[in-house]
């Protein structure tokens, strides 16, 4: 592994407590980036980070608009700049149109959604002077639908198209950043195994995902984790606006 590809740049990954958020601070750090990792349970981020120079753990709800200027300012202040962001703090919930409840929806849009604008916003305030990249987490579900996932749907898509016109923008104003999404289908995470446990028989759910999957298995952090380093990297200059899906084949069947 060449632990160089990331060297010395500052990153800030959301939700990096868990699942693929943490996964891609620690393979963040091993290709010699330093990790603000950001997350809204800061004990878990403290975890997180413990014994490992390169993570520095911030508290960080994606909602809080006005906590996000702090954490961008004081890594900048800190570090001297940031090279990239991640976007990957996410909820999600299974429930159709008729039974999905406007507190439901709003919470995951506030999260999934407003989260990503927010963090795009101030990436782009942060990186604009020198370049940089930001990468969104949607997900398979932002590309197609399903019957169940009225609110997730909807934020993922939201994610998709925000990239896009993130990326557009940034390249009309010749600030030298890239911004991308990366799109999972089913990751063996927390967030997950909390959907599949919300239902009224998981072992029957996770067998029926596990089905529509053509490799035949649920993904593993670290598997979107190295796309991630890809795209913080310098090897992803020349792309910008574009979806990365790692699904299995889910969307080729």
């Amino acid at each position: 592994m060449n632990a160089q590809r990331l060297s010395g740049k500052i990153a800030l990954v959301t939700g990096g407590a868990s699942g693929i958020g943490l996964a891609t601070a620690m393979r963040f750090a091993e290709h010699g980036a330093t990790v603000v990792v950001a997350d809204v349970n800061e004990a878990a981020a403290q975890a997180a980070a413990a014994g490992n120079a390169a993570l520095h753990a911030v508290a960080l709800d994606v909602t809080d608009e006005e906590r996000w200027a702090v954490v961008v300012d004081e890594a900048l202040e800190r570090f001297g700049r940031l090279d990239a962001v991640v976007n990957n703090a996410g909820i999600g919930t299974m429930s159709d149109i008729e039974t999905c409840t406007t507190p439901e929806w709003r919470r995951v849009m506030a999260v999934n959604a407003d989260g990503v604008f927010f963090g795009c916003r101030n990436a782009v305030r942060a990186m604009k002077a020198h370049g940089g990249s930001i990468v969104n987490l949607s997900s398979v579900s932002g590309i197609v639908g399903g019957h169940n996932l009225v609110a997730y749907n909807a934020s993922k898509g939201a994610v998709r198209l925000l990239t896009k016109s993130v990326a557009l923008h940034c390249a009309r104003k010749r600030y030298g950043i890239r911004c991308n999404s990366v799109h999972p289908t089913f990751i063996e995470t927390p967030m997950v195994d909390a959907m599949l446990h919300a239902t009224a028989d998981p072992e029957r759910t996770r067998a029926r995902l596990l089905a529509s999957v053509p490799l035949g298995r649920f993904g593993r952090a670290e598997e979107i984790a190295d796309m991630l380093v890809y795209l913080a990297s310098d090897e992803s200059q020349f792309v910008t606006g574009a979806e990365f899906v790692i699904d299995g084949g889910l969307t080729a069947a």
